[in-house]
């Protein structure tokens, strides 16, 4: 007769019932998206860089393409791809010994616009060093020494609101307060302002309180506001300016829904060319 020790030390026995091991099953993980050359990104969509595009194995970003000191745009033909191309390289080299003045890392490639200014960032720091990139005409970018500062001499009192958030605003203008130019009874923090001015786009932005647009918008994109250009709905587009101003406009009344994309190319060409 066998002991109890002797029967546990047995190994049991497999069944042919007994249901087999599951098996690991291995999954793909998906790679992550290629970084941006230019600013090391890997956003596709960003607000402020912009959408990411492929050209000759290079990715990068429409806005840090187009605000990049000394860098063309890519074209269709073959000489100017070759010559994006070569220009694309000798940037990304020279960025390599280049510091952010605001991250402190190598691979700056926007310098202050300001002549005689070396100091050089990335895109995603411009906001974040109190830098300032205009969206329009030369897309020229400012440190935080020589950038333009609003011309209103209005400024906040004690207790102000922002009037988008209604948080406080703090008791005097800076790079994150501003204030209206044409009414210079509101203020607003940039961000708070920033975030209007992407749902609204270029037609339906406009002043939060005396509902100015000339003097608003031009003030705002030279303080680096981004106004995205988009196409409104009737009922925005009635909503913004009134069945009155619309029919001043001369258009007829199938016109109405593209109105906003000729009246909003109208008001972008008074911005570049001033």
């Amino acid at each position: 007769m066998e002991s109890g020790e002797s029967k546990l030390a047995r190994p049991a026995q497999s069944s042919p019932w007994d249901s087999p091991r599951p098996r690991k099953v291995l999954t793909a993980v998906p790679l992550s998206s290629p970084a941006c050359v230019l600013c090391g990104r890997v956003d596709e969509d960003s607000i402020i860089l912009g959408q990411k595009h492929e050209k000759l194995g290079f990715y990068f970003h429409t806005f840090c393409v187009i605000f990049c000191t000394g860098l063309g745009q890519p074209g269709k033909d073959n000489t100017n791809v070759c010559s994006f191309k070569e220009d694309l390289i000798r940037t990304m080299r020279q960025a390599e010994h280049t510091l952010c003045f605001v991250c402190g890392n190598v691979g700056a490639t926007i310098t202050c616009a300001e002549s005689g200014c070396g100091r050089s960032f990335h895109l995603p720091c411009a906001s974040k060093g109190d830098c300032i990139t205009q969206y329009f005409g030369e897309f020229r970018s400012f440190c935080w020494v020589h950038r333009p500062h609003q011309a209103v001499e209005a400024a906040p009192t004690q207790d102000t609101t922002c009037i988008v958030c209604m948080e406080p605003v703090g008791d005097s203008r800076s790079y994150s307060t501003m204030v209206c130019p044409a009414c210079r009874h509101v203020c607003f923090h940039r961000a708070c302002i920033q975030e209007q001015a992407l749902h609204a786009g270029i037609y339906c932005f406009q002043c939060p309180l005396c509902r100015d647009r000339d003097s608003f918008i031009r003030d705002m994109v030279t303080m680096g506001i981004r106004i995205p250009f988009r196409l409104v709905s009737i009922s925005q587009l009635l909503r913004c300016e009134g069945t009155g101003a619309v029919l001043r406009k001369g258009l007829p009344q199938q016109g109405w829904p593209f109105a906003a994309i000729s009246m909003g190319l109208s008001i972008t060409g008074k911005l570049e060319s001033g």
